[in-house]
């Protein structure tokens, strides 16, 4: 029995290490990053760091920052994490006008495209949503809490993503599930309808982005995971159009090492699909790949490789695909330096000569080159010294790395084990 304690706490500890995150306004005209529970913002469009103002009354971020974005074509952004808040900020002032509580732990959030709903998911896999009028409605409550639409049946939502047409919420899960819901017209009745289940993935889906034509603005879903593959959805029927094994296809295997299937960390792609950026467990670089929409096909277009041991953890790009923004970097990690950790590289040219025959390509930034230059590296890096330490990268890097295998791996319990976890269950609360 002891020992069963003893695997539980070392489990919960090496879950509590966090990734650093970046999103990127659709406009690029600012650029986020969340390490730990710091939010960082500078204004590409102002040339000037953010000074975040919290008018909701409530609290601030005080444990790991776990998902960011920016929903409402650019109006809203969203933050939530370990600390069981979700927070709500207007781009144009970032300041903070809503603050929800969660039940549970966050692990994803999405705002709807006309702004009027926030979703976020918890770690039990239910998928809860508030209405963000009531800021604007006097005459509704601004404490109103947030409703439970649809649930995963206790596995971890990794991503949450509404659909171009914002007709459907797109959820996946560590348990190779991803599932395509109809959005209702009326959430606070739930999310009863499914249309369909993308099945395929052969371990936990990591990361969702939609692309879409003028001709198909309905778009296809792309979908990264444990599995080491994209793959490309026509999402409302479920069916599997294509999968493109990236570490296979890139030749990456001397480079990653012993790892046979190193997982797709994130992805993000331009609106149209011509670039589609990913980013793998244990490589120094980012691999890019091109979405033919006219034969619902993937291929590899490049591989990227950093001047230094920068393994991304985070990806965004605005909708203009000229620039790709990365983060690498994690917090509550044993390390010398200043923490949380955070490094940023921008990769520039993606539109125009990714598939040069010549063999030219996109090129890697040097910090005065980046917008926002020393500035932003300062305001978004923190201590920009302490982020160009290799050893620190790396550390950083395996740190994450362990985290999500013990997060999202789902390990397998002897008939003791899984008794004396039900029996310890931490989550059961008294009624009164």
């Amino acid at each position: 029995m002891d020992e069963v304690s003893v695997d539980e706490g070392e489990s919960n500890s090496s879950i509590e290490v966090a990734p650093a995150l970046i999103a990127v306004h659709p406009l690029e005209e600012s650029v986020a990053v969340a390490t730990g529970a710091e939010l960082r913002v500078f204004s590409l469009k102002g040339d000037q760091p953010i000074n975040l103002q919290d008018d909701s009354e409530g609290p601030s971020h005080s444990e790991a920052i776990r998902a960011i974005s920016f929903g409402a074509k650019g109006r809203f952004f969203a933050s939530a994490g370990d600390d069981k808040l979700v927070k709500v900020w207007a781009v144009d002032s970032w300041h903070c006008i809503r603050t929800v509580c969660s039940e549970k732990r966050v692990s994803a959030v999405a705002v709807s495209h006309d702004g009027r709903w926030l979703t976020f998911a918890d770690k039990f896999g239910i998928v809860w949503a508030a209405d963000l009028s009531v800021v604007r409605d006097s005459d509704m409550p601004v404490n109103r809490k947030p409703i439970p639409i649809l649930a995963h049946y206790c596995s971890i939502i990794t991503s949450l993503e509404f659909s171009p047409s914002g007709q459907y919420i797109v959820s996946a899960d560590r348990d190779f599930k991803i599932r395509v819901t109809v959005f209702p017209r009326n959430p606070s009745n739930g999310a009863h309808e499914i249309q369909s289940f993308c099945l395929g993935h052969t371990d936990f889906v990591s990361c969702l982005a939609f692309v879409k034509t003028e001709e198909d603005p309905l778009g296809f879903l792309l979908s990264g995971s444990g599995d080491s593959t994209v793959r490309m959805w026509d999402f409302p029927s479920g069916c599997l159009l294509c999968t493109c094994d990236v570490g296979e296809k890139a030749e990456l295997g001397e480079l990653i090492g012993e790892e046979d299937h190193p997982a797709v960390t994130d992805l993000c792609a331009s609106p149209d699909g011509s670039i589609v950026a990913v980013a793998i467990q244990s490589f120094c670089g980012i691999v890019l790949l091109t979405c033919d929409l006219s034969t619902k096909s993937i291929a590899v277009a490049k591989v990227i490789y950093f001047k230094k041991s920068f393994i991304p953890t985070c990806l965004g790009m605005s909708c203009s695909a000229e620039r790709l923004w990365t983060v690498t970097g994690a917090s509550n990690f044993p390390s010398s330096t200043t923490l949380p950790l955070a490094c940023v590289k921008v990769i520039d040219g993606l539109q125009n000569c990714y598939l040069d025959s010549n063999g030219a390509g996109p090129v890697e930034l040097e910090n005065d080159s980046i917008p926002g230059g020393e500035k932003l590296l300062t305001k978004l890096q923190g201590s920009v010294s302490a982020a160009k330490e290799e050893k620190a990268l790396s550390e950083a890097a395996e740190a994450v790395k362990t985290a999500m295998r013990n997060l999202l791996i789902k390990k397998q319990y002897s008939a003791e084990k899984r008794d004396f976890r039900k029996r310890s269950r931490n989550d059961k609360k008294l009624k009164q």
